[in-house]
């Protein structure tokens, strides 16, 4: 097998020397055989073909994932044992700095930290090989075969262009095809003119903070937004927004960018996909407005955002636009950031919590920290009721006080709505 990375994909892989890493955390309580986890990842490797690739540069130096069916190698795993409840939290940074070989492959590693009543397990990806859907995707196959190896999982039929995203009719259109060419030599156009200070911000130390709201809290909060007819996301949204505010105060932005699942546009690439790409949209707060007065009006907005993304439109531009990658990743590295964060909600996960052998307390939600410019991020999602939270930045951008501050502010937020 041998796929043509697509424009997003290149810019999540690079050159393959720095790490691009998502990590999912989960915690278990039972134990299982150590066999079961390998054997469930074996076949994770039998369904996805993407869990073999490597990346190879063609003689123009084009990446693609390739995939030798004579030559697999195993997903590795890494077993630790547990000493305490923080062990998930310094292990998912160290994974953040761990390379992949992408020229070697495979491009998903699994750590194992070993207790006697809770394990924790945290699967790694390179960014490049799949999106916050993909890896949900994958963790549920992955528990239902570490309890049950015989568990028919299927096949899955990969992506191996964007003819297999696209229909063809969208994608022969003379229009649409014009529109394309149009808008990707603009912007290779407009990147190339926009004067860089070859200067990266120095990024110093990476760092995590993680916290869940009670259950009661999230029922209340999701009740809350329902009488307000506004969604969670908008609310926070709106949340993060008044909380960089209040802290960072003459470094506040107002601009938060929200990543969108793209099945949602694009039906084509099923739920169990391995697939890395995003839309994207940019919020900002009207700060003349209460609380909710804000939110109505930026529910507005992103409703109105949202009915205009255009998953092909965005794909077919980007194919159109890769002679100015290079350009492209130079500008996210060394503009100046004009974003307060990325806020990502993967929204409410529905992976089984009980299985025949073990339990599964908790997902985590993901981090990733990549090399493109500001790395604060803040990823939420919603587990057996609890809304659970990761904020991730490096002290060059935010410092970690500031961080402790704005975490502090948002929850200030939430309990008084």
């Amino acid at each position: 097998m041998r796929r043509k990375l697509l424009f997003a994909e290149r810019m999540l892989h690079g050159n393959g020397e720095l790490p691009f890493n998502a990590v999912i955390p989960i915690k278990i309580k039972g134990t299982f055989p150590e066999e079961n986890l390998y054997q469930a990842l074996r076949k994770l490797q039998e369904k996805h073909p993407l869990l073999n690739a490597c990346v190879e540069n063609d003689a123009r130096g084009m990446p693609w994932f390739v995939v030798d069916e004579a030559v697999t190698a195993s997903i590795p795993v890494r077993i630790t044992e547990r000493t305490g409840e923080e062990d998930w939290k310094n292990e998912s940074m160290q994974e953040w700095s761990g390379v992949f070989n992408t020229r070697k492959g495979p491009l998903m590693r699994v750590v194992w930290i070993r207790g006697v009543e809770f394990s924790e397990l945290i699967l790694v990806i390179h960014h490049c090989l799949c999106d916050g859907g993909s890896a949900m995707a994958i963790l549920a196959e992955l528990l239902l075969l570490m309890d049950d190896g015989t568990a028919n999982i299927g096949k899955e039929d990969p992506i191996m262009s964007i003819q297999d995203i696209i229909p063809a009719e969208i994608l022969k259109s003379r229009k649409k095809m014009i529109k394309a060419k149009l808008i990707g030599g603009v912007a290779t156009f407009a990147l190339w003119i926009v004067p860089l200070k070859k200067h990266l911000v120095a990024r110093k130390k990476d760092y995590m903070l993680h916290w869940k709201l009670e259950k009661e809290l999230s029922d209340r909060l999701m009740l809350k937004c329902k009488s307000e007819k506004v969604t969670v996301n908008t609310v926070l949204c709106a949340a993060v927004l008044q909380a960089f505010q209040e802290v960072r105060k003459a470094g506040f932005h107002n601009k938060i960018s929200c990543p969108v699942d793209i099945r949602r546009f694009a039906p084509r690439i099923k739920r169990d996909h391995i697939f890395a790409f995003g839309l994207m949209f940019v919020v900002s707060a009207d700060q003349q407005l209460d609380f909710f007065g804000n939110a109505r009006k930026m529910q507005a907005d992103i409703d109105r955002k949202t009915a205009k993304l255009d998953a092909y439109d965005t794909i077919m531009m980007m194919e159109e636009s890769h002679a100015s990658l290079n350009r492209f990743t130079e500008f996210l590295k060394y503009g100046k950031s004009s974003n307060d964060c990325m806020f990502s909600n993967l929204g409410k996960i529905d992976i089984p919590h009980q299985y025949k052998n073990f339990e599964l307390e908790t997902i985590f939600s993901p981090s990733v920290i990549g090399p493109l410019g500001n790395t604060t991020t803040l990823v939420t999602s919603t587990y057996r009721g609890q809304m659970d939270f990761t904020f991730i930045a490096s002290e060059g951008f935010i410092p970690y006080t500031e961080a402790v501050e704005i975490q502090n502010k948002i929850m200030e937020i939430i309990n008084r709505l």
